[in-house]
């Protein structure tokens, strides 16, 4: 349980200290991780690459504009911004594919398409910290003070936060028009009010992109094609950590092309939101 009382470090939270300390102590697993991936692409050139000879076959899903939503996960500091409590593990990541760029550029032209726009946050408030039980990351996440806000009925502290949104998609996200659904606690949505305004707005395919791959995105994938969505991932539009237990992102690309409906660029993507 995260303690969230001052000390004497200014008057500023601890969990201050726990960014400085995730990033300091999390480095040497970042170091043997990259050394990993590093012996893989030996044998690869790309490890992420589609294979050159796929046994399954393409989804095959074309975007109806009137019907697609483009929706973001956790597009948060905590997750994009080397300011972020995990941009120690997430950071090169986030820096190979591109995906604090191709998300804004996904958002730009869902937006001058005219694109439903939905985001999907993270939020924990001080009473999520008093859950008896929780999983390696769950637990992680409370310690290091990860998307924490002061309240659900408060906004104090939140500007600039590692809970807040990154600035440069600010513009897009408080225009009135994108969708705010309320945050879910884990991975998924079942537990907020994404699925119900998608419905409301008549939409059923989604665009899907945000952080980060292995977690949130396909946990959010995972669920809305079990909801009888249409789901497109946008490949370079998400990141994921890089520990000793494993590459995140190699995990998730490996079932979104398992399971989702398609499996795109962001420049794929943004040609077909401009045609």
């Amino acid at each position: 349980m995260c303690e969230h009382h001052n000390d004497d470090t200014g008057g500023k939270p601890r969990g201050f200290d726990r960014r400085n300390l995730l990033k300091a102590g999390l480095a040497a697993g970042v170091v043997a991780s990259a050394a990993g991936v590093a012996g893989n692409a030996k044998a690869a050139e790309d490890p992420y690459a589609d294979p050159k000879e796929p046994a399954l076959p393409p989804g095959g899903m074309v975007i109806n504009h009137a019907r697609a939503a483009l929706v973001v996960t956790d597009p948060q500091i905590d997750f994009l911004s080397p300011d972020g409590v995990t941009w120690g593990v997430v950071g090169k990541s986030v820096e190979q594919h591109g995906t604090v760029d191709n998300i804004e550029r996904l958002m730009k032209a869902a937006k001058a398409r005219g694109m439903t726009v939905a985001i999907s946050p993270h939020y924990y408030y001080p009473t999520d910290h008093g859950w008896k039980f929780s999983g390696p990351l769950e637990k992680l996440m409370h310690k290091i003070g990860m998307f924490d806000r002061k309240g659900p009925l408060t906004v104090e502290g939140f500007e600039g936060s590692g809970a807040d949104f990154m600035p440069q998609y600010k513009p897009y996200i408080n225009d009135g028009k994108t969708i705010v659904a309320s945050p879910h606690k884990v991975y998924g949505p079942e537990n907020n009010d994404l699925v119900l305004q998608l419905r409301k707005n008549h939409i059923d395919q989604v665009i899907l992109a945000g952080m980060s791959a292995n977690l949130c995105v396909e946990a959010h994938m995972r669920e809305l094609l079990e909801q009888g969505f249409e789901v497109g991932v946008v490949r370079d539009a998400t990141a994921a950590a890089m520990l000793p237990e494993g590459d995140g992102y190699l995990a998730a690309i490996t079932n979104f092309r398992y399971m989702a409906n398609a499996l795109w660029t962001t420049d794929e993507v943004v040609g077909m939101l401009s045609a």
